[in-house]
């Protein structure tokens, strides 16, 4: 079986990257201002993103750059791809911001994502995926691991594709490293699916000039 890393996006350093080149950038406001203009950037008309935590946001962000404007997952049925998501701080980003609502008044808004897998909801909810999914909660950015269970999601018949990868966010620190993986032959272009090229991927996009 050969898979192969048919698309890629990050967002580190209120930059966003897409197949290795800047789709945007924005480094005045706020991280919330960021995120709403980067949404804007991707000429995408989604009002429930503004009702997002940051987590979902970014998640739908990265999602967004692989998929968005393309016919890449319409080739397949929805229960034909996978989608699997891990970061090191869970929903700890709105659990802190929930706690401070819980002072006054807590809100029903920001409970809905005291969950660390509600990103998965969303980005599904949007390109309809009802394949398998996964989220998991991991000291750090691992490779070999992420690699070994797509590896495996994608070793049965029924999936096809899969979006995997990271989605970290704590205040405004925030680490997103996405891409897709396909089982098509001729994706000539294809990057092989390795642990070793998913952190080459990794570190070489962390900034605008290729350093981590």
């Amino acid at each position: 079986m050969a898979l192969g890393i048919t698309r890629y996006s990050r967002i580190k350093d209120r930059t966003l990257v897409r197949q290795g080149e800047v789709v945007h950038t924005g480094a005045d406001g706020s991280f919330d201002d960021f995120l709403d203009n980067a949404l804007k950037a991707l000429n995408i008309a989604y009002p429930k993103f503004y009702k997002m935590d940051r987590a979902a946001k970014l998640g739908f962000l990265g999602t967004e750059m692989l998929v968005n404007n393309t016919a890449v997952l319409s080739g397949y049925e929805p229960a034909r791809v996978a989608l699997v998501v891990a970061n090191a701080h869970a929903s700890l980003d709105t659990d802190i911001r929930y706690f401070e609502t819980t002072k006054t008044m807590a809100s029903p808004a920001l409970f809905v994502y005291t969950l660390p897998n509600i990103v998965i909801g969303e980005i599904c909810i949007r390109h309809g995926i009802k394949g398998e999914n996964a989220c998991f909660v991991l000291p750090a950015f691992d490779a070999q691991q992420l690699h070994d269970y797509v590896t495996m999601v994608m070793a049965t018949e029924k999936t096809q594709a899969c979006v995997a990868g990271w989605v970290d966010v704590l205040g405004d620190q925030h680490d997103v490293f996405l891409y897709l993986v396909e089982k098509k032959q001729q994706h000539i272009n294809a990057l092989e699916h390795t642990a070793e090229q998913l952190q080459k991927l990794y570190e070489h996009y962390g900034t605008v000039d290729g350093r981590s």
